[in-house]
């Protein structure tokens, strides 16, 4: 089952009681770059889950870009995101373009993480920073039009352009936090 973040992009739907990713999903979308050009991006979510961390390297090592998710909603998520972060970095030896993504803005009342605060830590670590609403839709799209365009994918010239492209990886950091309450899922 894909992250609801990855579901809302991909078929802009959200169901609440969506199951937690189980290893990893796939999920490919194009996304137009400009007006003459498209960009496939292959996406992997990866399930954050403690007792999944030794099989998420094949997914994100090489990876041209990466989406790191946490939940603002619980700073422990946004720990666990920071040591993502580090760990995609000395994967690939700071050649992933990464995104963290605060989500849950719909929640901004019960927010633990300030934008400020996430903002700051991206700006430290040299990645790109987002909010989003996996369940309103809010910065969804934004997010991944904008991380297509900072990766140096190459556009597609026709469906069989597809097979060389690199994938885009998604992973939420903060599930295994919260219990069912929350899917244990950021997205």
């Amino acid at each position: 089952m894909y992250s609801v973040l990855v579901m809302r992009f991909a078929r802009n739907e959200f169901n609440q009681y969506n199951e937690s990713t189980i290893g990893a999903a796939f999920v490919s979308k194009d996304v137009e770059l400009d007006d003459e050009n498209v960009a496939q991006l292959r996406i992997w979510d990866t399930a954050g889950q403690e007792r999944y961390k030794s099989l998420a390297p094949m997914y994100y090592r090489r990876a041209e870009g990466a989406v790191v998710v946490y939940d603002i909603t619980q700073s422990q998520s946004f720990d666990k995101a920071k040591a993502w972060i580090g760990e995609v970095q000395r994967q690939n030896e700071g050649q992933t373009v990464i995104a963290l993504v605060g989500n849950k803005v719909d929640l901004d009342t019960k927010r633990t993480v300030s934008r400020e605060e996430g903002s700051a830590y991206a700006a430290e670590t040299g990645v790109l920073f987002y909010e989003s609403s996996a369940q309103s839709g809010q910065g969804v799209r934004q997010l991944f039009e904008e991380l297509a365009k900072k990766v140096p994918l190459p556009p597609l010239q026709a469906p069989a352009g597809r097979a060389g492209q690199p994938p885009v990886n998604i992973h939420s950091a903060a599930s295994g936090v919260g219990g069912a309450a929350t899917n244990d899922c950021a997205c």
